[in-house]
């Protein structure tokens, strides 16, 4: 047993760390100082006069538990679908661009980098109203829906596809050699030794952006769609207390986001297990 021996000859034996006892002093630790932060945080909001009657009323619409006067849906169900969707085609899109980034076509590379360029050096809000105003001057009408999640998938592939290429070049190059050289096929490396390894990497990042996306889907209502921010506003002026329709809208948005943080947090727990480098 590892030992050190003090000046007056008492030898003093080395304890091991319990690793679990300290994993569970720091998340004990965690969310006591988050049941402080939030009881300071309604504590607050209680010297507010905040209608709570109002709230409960308009709560229900707000979380998409009603449809539309359309019969469609509207509140946080619209809201989500269409991040969701957004995010399914910004992914696809933003593996594309990546791959043009990474290649060594000319045409393909100019492709990615014009594009990408484009829509990270232009506002949001200007894409949104471009794509809902401008493409119907060539022929092309696009629904409401259709232009929010266009304009949202091509605006954060741009950036995501930064994100996968970096977390591309960080997988080490004598991977892909090793799997050539026992004769593995450039999609069964792609898919079982390059993207496991590039997950790592691109995760954090890109479950960031998913998050900024879901607040970014608040701009869809500019075109009359009946998100949960156009609910909070439009409620917010028929009753005159814009305070309780915004800070239910703002704390929706909080625990969807919370929501999208775990997730992450378990996909890069499960990515990293080889690396011990993520908190279980």
């Amino acid at each position: 047993m590892p030992s050190d021996i003090t000046q007056s000859g008492v030898p003093i034996v080395a304890r091991p760390v319990n690793t679990h006892r300290l994993r569970f002093d720091f998340t004990l630790r965690v969310w006591l100082t988050w049941a402080l932060l939030l009881i300071a945080l309604i504590g607050g909001l209680q010297h507010l006069g905040l209608d709570f009657a109002l709230i409960r009323a308009k709560l229900p619409f707000m979380l998409g538990l009603h449809l539309s006067p359309n019969g469609f849906v509207q509140g946080v169900v619209l809201t989500i679908l269409v991040t969701a969707m957004s995010m399914v085609f910004a992914v696809g899109l933003a593996v594309l661009t990546a791959l043009g980034r990474l290649s060594r076509n000319p045409v393909a590379f100019a492709i990615a980098t014009f594009y990408a360029s484009f829509f990270r050096g232009t506002p949001l809000l200007v894409q949104v109203l471009l794509i809902y105003l401008a493409l119907p001057q060539f022929g092309i009408i696009l629904s409401a829906l259709t232009s929010g999640i266009m304009a949202l998938s091509l605006n954060y592939a741009a950036y995501l596809a930064e994100t996968i290429r970096a977390g591309i070049t960080a997988v080490p190059r004598g991977q892909r050699e090793a799997a050539m050289a026992l004769g593995l096929s450039p999609l069964l490396i792609a898919v079982k030794i390059v993207a496991p390894q590039a997950a790592r990497v691109i995760i954090p990042p890109a479950g960031a952006q998913f998050v900024s996306m879901l607040k970014d889907s608040s701009l869809v209502s500019l075109m009359g769609l009946w998100e949960l921010n156009f609910l909070a506003q439009s409620y917010g002026r028929s009753t005159y207390h814009y305070m309780e329709m915004l800070l239910t809208a703002a704390f929706i948005y909080w625990g969807l986001s919370i929501l999208f943080e775990i997730v992450q947090h378990r996909l890069e727990v499960r990515f990293g297990r080889a690396y011990g480098a993520t908190r279980g």
